[in-house]
């Protein structure tokens, strides 16, 4: 295995990340789009960032300006995000499926002052409509390597503590808000994640990404470690379990870096197909919501692979822990954390918390009394953190530098992290905690339950009460009052839905978490 020399990233720029590739191994296959088309080497993908950055430069882009990056997964929409950080620019990855609406306020909030992007057939008008007639940059569709005629120097080179991505949240709090994320930051998590053993990415691996480069976890332990390693990237525009399997099976893919919804699809095609399509792969890892345990036994009851789960925020570069630390996936846990990363629990006003009862022994569900008083919401410590929130830095890590999320969590008797839910998501019973991924569970056992989500709505007597919002699966049927006494024999009473909704499918965000907060209201 070749050794991985690092960028610093006290003073370096992300896109060094593909100088230092093209440097070591300027021939090796480096950007592969899936369904056609030849791979990039290194090399060319380094010369193309580069030619790219002039074009910019061209455009009018000055230091530091934001430039709105709207195009779909594949080597243009790397190249063009390298490009933007080589050319000294700060990247606005946005998703070419957002709303005009959406689009129009983060081009409005962030100021973008220039766009790199293109829509769907039919979708070019919104496009326009929505960036307000902002100066547009396209790569070239070859991504041609010829020099744009201006010449990059070094006066100003920014990198370390500058801004280099502003990438916005998916609002499950409310209106999404962009997280500063310095060059410092987006190295630093590289480099943690690439001190891991296994490494998530090494240098002959080919990685599956169909995660999108728009959202941290697609751009971060997704394109960057592949560049960092100077590793493939087999890229997926959207996510197809047929198209997938066929990728994998085709490019010889290694590593995949995914999602549950992925391995949920991954895990109903059957066993032998399964084996057959990921008979090269080495590594699975999954983020960005929980894996259930069921869809963990069957991929490793198919392939003999684990599916090592990691978490993170936007807001931490966004991993902060991996199963991959301890190298057991190990159900139920997000692991510990990365090298040079601290966690803590704390309380609601920021005092730390001890370790809590694990909620899997037997009785813990039957405590009338608040069961999680032990646990805590995570708070994070590391260079890989955020610069705050965009434009003031407002919210970021506090004066010891740590980062209080939203997330609740316990840590169990081996010292793996375990979380329980979304502060914000948590239900209030008169008074008493009711966490959403526990009634989701309890749902989940119901054969006829394909997908639940539990969320609070108002109540006047008790504040809150439990509602549960369920997807059936085809052809089964489920009573309300069945769901209730099944959750009644497993939950404490106050846990119990009150309401009981089936609906044809739950929203959900571009990593396939449930969009809980759409979900609320008053109970018809």
């Amino acid at each position: 295995m070749r050794r991985i020399a690092m960028v610093d990233a006290l003073t370096g720029n992300v896109a060094d990340l593909v100088t230092e590739a093209a440097r070591r191994v300027p021939q090796h296959a480096a950007l592969l789009d899936e369904g056609g088309g030849a791979a990039l080497s290194w090399q060319r993908v380094d010369a193309a960032v580069t030619a790219f950055a002039g074009r910019l430069l061209e455009a009018g882009l000055v230091p530091g300006d934001r430039v709105a990056v709207v195009l779909p997964n594949g080597s243009r929409c790397a190249v063009a995000l390298f490009g933007v950080l080589r050319a000294g620019g700060v990247a606005v990855p946005v998703g070419i499926s957002s709303p005009a609406p959406e689009l129009a306020r983060v081009l409005d909030d962030s100021g973008a002052a220039l766009l790199v992007g293109t829509a769907p057939d039919g979708l070019g008008d919104l496009l326009a409509e929505a960036s307000g007639g902002l100066p547009t940059v396209l790569p070239p569709p070859e991504l041609d390597p010829a020099p744009s005629g201006v010449e990059l120097t070094a006066d100003e080179p920014r990198g370390g503590e500058d801004l280099a991505v502003l990438c916005y949240t998916s609002g499950t709090a409310g209106l999404p808000r962009g997280v500063m994320l310095s060059h410092r930051a987006l190295l630093s998590n590289v480099a943690q994640c690439a001190a891991l053993r296994p490494a998530p990415v090494n240098s002959t691996d080919r990685v599956l990404l169909a995660v999108p480069l728009f959202h941290a976890y697609g751009l971060g332990p997704g394109l960057l470690q592949v560049a960092s390693a100077g590793a493939t990237a087999v890229l997926m525009e959207t996510f197809g379990v047929d198209r997938a399997l066929a990728a994998c099976a085709e490019n010889r893919v290694t590593a995949v870096v995914g999602v549950p919804a992925m391995y949920q699809a991954f895990a109903a095609v059957g066993a032998d197909r399964l084996a057959e399509a990921l008979s090269s792969v080495r590594l699975l890892t999954s983020g960005a919501a929980p894996l259930p345990p069921s869809v963990l036994a069957t991929i490793r009851a198919a392939t003999g692979l684990s599916v090592f789960e990691g978490y993170g925020l936007t807001e931490t570069g966004p991993v902060l822990t991996s199963t991959l630390v301890a190298g057991v996936a190990k159900p139920g846990s997000v692991g510990r954390p990365l090298p040079g990363v601290e966690i803590t629990l704390v309380d609601s006003d920021g005092r730390p918390v001890g370790a809590g009862a694990d909620p899997d022994e037997e009785g813990w569900f039957d405590d009338v009394a608040d069961p999680r008083s032990e646990t805590g919401r995570v708070a994070a410590r590391g260079p890989n953190l955020f610069s705050g929130y965009w434009p003031d830095g407002a919210h970021g890590p506090d004066a010891e530098g740590w980062f209080r999320t939203g997330d609740v969590g316990y840590f169990d008797a081996d010292g793996d992290l375990r979380l329980v839910d979304r502060a914000t998501d948590l239900i209030i019973v008169n008074g008493f905690n009711v966490y959403p991924n526990e009634v989701e569970r309890v749902l989940g056992e119901l054969a006829e339950v394909a997908e639940a989500a539990a969320v609070g709505v108002p109540d006047e007597r008790t504040g809150e009460l439990v509602k549960a919002v369920i997807v059936l699966r085809p052809g089964a049927v489920l009573t309300e009052d069945t769901v209730r006494e099944h959750c009644a024999e497993r939950l404490a009473r106050f846990k119990v839905p009150r309401a009981v909704e089936f609906v044809d499918s739950l929203p959900h965000g571009v990593t396939g978490k449930v969009r809980r907060a759409s979900l609320r209201g008053s109970v018809a």
